[in-house]
């Protein structure tokens, strides 16, 4: 795709995304300046970067954890916090799964049980 077309798909004027790419947080194009296209990869760093920024990152913060690659820390409330790896920021996602999972997870931790499965409905 080209430029416009990335700036239409994620809401980026060209401007911002040109800064994006100059910065790092986004690849650079294939095909050089003159040729330029752009595919799901430049999408996904786009969006990752809006996310973070959406949850109050600052430039460098960014930078720093899409550097480490350690993971997105999210407080949830006073003593947990959900770590996101920096690859899933800003891609579509099954939240319902996440959400069950995490759930899960999140009792077993606190009560020292695994949780009880539920069969799903045929449907």
């Amino acid at each position: 795709m080209k430029l416009d077309e990335l700036s239409t798909i994620t809401g980026a004027t060209i401007r911002q995304i040109r800064f994006l790419i100059s910065e790092g947080f986004v690849p650079s194009p294939e095909g050089g300046r003159t040729y330029a296209t752009y595919g799901d990869p430049h999408v996904q760093a786009i969006r990752r970067f809006q996310r973070l920024k959406g949850l109050g990152f600052p430039n460098a913060a960014i930078r720093l954890l899409l550097d480490a690659r350690e993971g997105v820390p999210v407080p949830v409330m006073d003593g947990l916090t959900l770590v996101i790896a920096p690859d899933l920021i800003g891609q579509e996602a099954n939240i319902d799964e996440i959400i069950t999972r995490t759930e899960a997870r999140l009792r077993e931790a606190f009560t020292g049980r695994a949780p009880k499965t539920r069969k799903r409905a045929a449907g």
